[in-house]
């Protein structure tokens, strides 16, 4: 299960989402998640139009990036639970106007819950593809420069602009690290014995007790391990820092924005029809 998680991973390749400049990358993966929350409808009216555009928009983004669609379906493994709970709370506790298509019990299910479970469903479907994509087409440190370039207005109000865009992104760049160490210390832990997924609730948070101990403790031995390294090279934050390669938006940048902007425009209009 914990390999299926791909968050903060990158992929290297050269399609033209991966040359695509981070900064332009980063903006509109923000306006991507804005779109799908204000033309995906609400609670009352729910815009399937809108969210088949996102939907369709993003399968074929993942396609011109040339990364199998299974690795985000594996991805969303591990969220599934979240995924299918809160698809159910709507399913079961929206009322609608019309008569119950299901009525059992005290449970009783409309046309109108069914709609926003669906929707609520495919909202974080592309919610988490959408995002993932972003860093499974750049590397993180192509998105720490692009996050402190973005960030750089904020350096006049004295902020720790880079400071900031290096801690976000050696946090998602570890995530991938600390889960590859949590299965290592929980095979670890099952060859001794340790019965991890079996027995009550209870009993399994009590078993999770050995795993998180040695995790916390590697986890802060690599990040004196990091800084220790960090010291070594001169790091004295980002005062004077040059960069090997200078990021410059080019025409094909602007054709992509140009495309994307387009499709925001179309879940918009399918929201108001």
């Amino acid at each position: 299960m914990l390999r299926d998680i791909t968050i903060g991973q990158h992929f290297p390749g050269n399609s033209p989402v991966h040359r695509m400049d981070p900064r332009m990358k980063l903006l509109l993966t923000i306006a991507y998640i804005i779109m799908l929350f204000a033309g995906s409808g609400n609670m009352q009216h729910p815009n399937f139009a809108g969210l088949a555009v996102a939907a369709v928009f993003l399968a074929l983004l993942y396609m011109a990036a040339k990364i199998p669609l299974k690795v985000i379906a594996k991805s969303l493994k591990p969220i599934l639970p979240i995924i299918l709970f809160s698809s159910v709370l709507n399913l079961f506790f929206l009322t609608g106007e019309g008569a119950p298509l299901v009525q059992w019990g005290f449970f009783t299910i409309y046309r109108e819950g069914v709609a926003y479970a669906v929707m609520i469903a495919v909202r974080i479907v592309c919610l988490i593809a959408g995002t993932s994509l972003l860093t499974y087409t750049t590397s993180p440190i192509v998105l720490t420069d692009a996050i402190e370039r973005l960030l750089k207005p904020f350096a006049k109000l004295k902020l720790p602009v880079h400071e900031l865009a290096m801690i976000m992104t050696i946090a998602l760049r570890f995530i991938p690290t600390l889960i590859e160490e949590t299965e290592k210390i929980m095979n670890a832990q099952k060859a001794r014995g340790a019965q991890l997924d079996a027995g009550k609730l209870k009993d399994r948070v009590k078993a999770l007790v050995p795993v998180l101990i040695p995790l916390f403790i590697s986890a802060f031995r690599r990040a004196d391990e990091l800084a220790t390294a960090m010291e070594c090279r001169c790091y004295q934050g980002g005062e004077g820092r040059t960069r090997l390669k200078s990021l410059r938006m080019q025409k094909s940048d602007f054709a992509m924005a140009a495309v994307c902007i387009a499709v925001f425009i179309l879940m918009g209009v399918t929201s108001w029809l």
